[in-house]
C-alpha cells in the first residue's frame, strides 16, 4: 500500500486520532483516509515515540531506530487485515496471525505505583517491544473476544476509523460525533441548500395565470 506521509500543513492530518475505545484500533488508526490516498501519520521513529505518550503506554520517550518502526507498520497492517477479515467475513493469512502473535508473545509493560490515588505509569527495560506486546494482546483479546461484533468502521470516506459502538442501539456510524458526523452532517446541509436554491427540492410555483 503507498502511503502518503502526513505534512504538518495538511490540516491537521499529522494528529493522532483516539477515538476508537481499544488500544490497538487506535494504533491502526494512525494511518488516514485507506480508502483514497492513505496518510502516514508515523512519519518516524520521534512519531511513534510521541503516540505512545499520548495514548498513554509512556509518560517519557525514547529512541525508535528505523528498523522497529517498519516493525511497528508490520504489525499495524496485520491488525488492520486481520480485523477487515473479521467484518467481512473472510479467511485472513496466516502471515497476520504469525506477526500478533510473534509480539504478543513478547514480555509487556509493566505498570508501577506511586502512591494510592495516583495514577500509575507503564516500565520496560525494552519500551519497543514492549509497546508491541500490548497492542498484539489488546487485538488477541478484541479478535477473540465479545467485543468484536461491535467493531464498525466510520462512514466519512476520508475517515478509515475502525471503532467500537457501545450504543445501545449499535447503529453509531461515525467515529466521532463532534469530527466525522458534524461534518456530514454541515455536508448534507449545504447539499439540501443548494438544491432549494437551484429549484429542486422544494415546492414548485405554480405556473402564472395567462
Amino acid at each position: 500500500m503507498n502511503i502518503r506521509p502526513a505534512s504538518a500543513s495538511s490540516s491537521g492530518d499529522q494528529d493522532f486520532r483516539f477515538r476508537s475505545g481499544r488500544l490497538c484500533l487506535d494504533f491502526v488508526a494512525t494511518v488516514g483516509d485507506r480508502a483514497h490516498v492513505p496518510i502516514e501519520r508515523w512519519r518516524d521513529g520521534e512519531d511513534f515515540a510521541r503516540w505512545c505518550i499520548q495514548c498513554g503506554l509512556l509518560h517519557e520517550g525514547f529512541s525508535v531506530t528505523t528498523r522497529q518502526l517498519t516493525k511497528a507498520r508490520e504489525l499495524r497492517e496485520a491488525i488492520y487485515g486481520l480485523v477487515q477479515c473479521a467484518l467481512q467475513s473472510r479467511k485472513p493469512g496466516k502471515a497476520d496471525f504469525d506477526a500478533l502473535n510473534k509480539h504478543a508473545a513478547s514480555p509487556g509493560l509493566v505498570p508501577t505505583m506511586s502512591g494510592i490515588g495516583v495514577p500509575l505509569t507503564w516500565h520496560s527495560p525494552n519500551p519497543f517491544e514492549a509497546v508491541l506486546s500490548m497492542v498484539a494482546r489488546d487485538a488477541i483479546d478484541l479478535l477473540c473476544g465479545s467485543q468484536l461484533h461491535r467493531v464498525r468502521e466510520c462512514a466519512d470516506e476520508h475517515c478509515s476509523i475502525l471503532f467500537i459502538d457501545m450504543s445501545r442501539p449499535g447503529k453509531r456510524r461515525w467515529c466521532a460525533m463532534n469530527g466525522c458526523g458534524n461534518r456530514d452532517k454541515k455536508t448534507a446541509y449545504r447539499v439540501r441548500q443548494k438544491e432549494r436554491s437551484s429549484g429542486r427540492g422544494g415546492k414548485r410555483r405554480a405556473p402564472e395565470a395567462p
